[in-house]
């Protein structure tokens, strides 16, 4: 494989569990000149294995590979000579011009664009429901868990976004926890603590967060974030797996397999384009 493709550089919009399942798989297949961007206040609830958490504590690893929060895209390439991927604060993707990535992965996973198009990379991928192919990005990676989880689009859009979590233990809805209200997220528990069906795990305002089902803490909003009613601040697992509290979901494997396909796809089909040209 020629060397310049490991030169690729590549921005993932998003810092989150499923973008961080990207960055990893990427990572460890060579491509270390990773730039992703988050908000000021990111609100991972999977955030044990989110690179997002390095907006609030600077640095941060998951599954033995680091991140650093950097100022300013002017840092990035000394954060890779550190072996560490760099997490810029740049929701609006206002790097891209100083970055100029030859691929662009949209992994904010908000159910809608916001804000990527097709023209911001060589290769722009999109993962999930809120984009179509030939028009917001030139491919779309399904991330709805199922038979498809995975599979690469070209024309059309993802699986509609229904609402309902994906079944992870035989429970969907039942192991989600929401924001009864509006108000600051405060909790004493910790990601990976079990819990009982019915018990208290925190508190929005004077309101009660309780869990709907019996299991273990795979993912909690960081305490002391304003959170709005409905809002997504955790997640119970029912296979009382502690040890999936800290690593990388399945789901964020078989997509990050699939973007790195899509890279490698890429770039095959551009050498063979050159070759005939020459």
């Amino acid at each position: 494989m020629p060397n310049d493709l490991f030169q690729t550089r590549i921005s993932i919009r998003g810092a989150g569990d499923l973008a961080s399942g990207v960055a990893i798989r990427l990572y460890r297949s060579g491509f270390r000149n990773l730039l992703m961007t988050e908000t000021s206040q990111p609100l991972a609830v999977r955030r044990m294995v989110s690179f997002s958490e390095a907006i609030y504590e600077r640095d941060w690893q998951v599954e033995g590979i680091r991140a650093q929060r950097i100022a300013g895209i002017h840092e990035a390439y000394a954060t890779w000579q550190r072996a560490m991927i760099p997490v810029l604060v740049d929701p609006e993707f206002h790097s891209r011009s100083a970055f100029q990535p030859e691929v662009m992965v949209d992994a904010i996973m908000a159910k809608r664009n916001l804000g990527t198009s097709i023209g911001q990379a060589e290769l722009v991928i999109a993962l999930g429901p809120g984009f179509t192919a030939g028009r917001d990005a030139h491919l779309i990676v399904e991330t709805h868990r199922g038979h498809n989880l995975g599979r690469i689009i070209l024309v059309g859009s993802a699986f509609p976004d229904t609402g309902i979590p994906g079944d992870i233990g035989g429970k969907t809805s039942q192991r989600v926890l929401r924001a009864p209200g509006d108000g600051i997220f405060e909790s004493e528990l910790r990601i990976g603590s079990s819990v009982t069906e019915g018990m208290i795990v925190g508190r929005v305002a004077a309101s009660p967060v309780v869990a709907g089902i019996g299991g273990v803490l795979r993912g909690l909003i960081r305490p002391g974030i304003v959170v709005s009613r409905g809002l997504k601040i955790g997640d119970v697992d029912p296979r009382g797996e502690r040890s999936h509290c800290f690593t990388v979901s399945e789901k964020a494997r078989a997509v990050g397999g699939s973007v790195l396909e899509a890279i490698l796809n890429h770039h095959v089909e551009r050498h063979i384009s050159k070759q005939e040209l020459d």
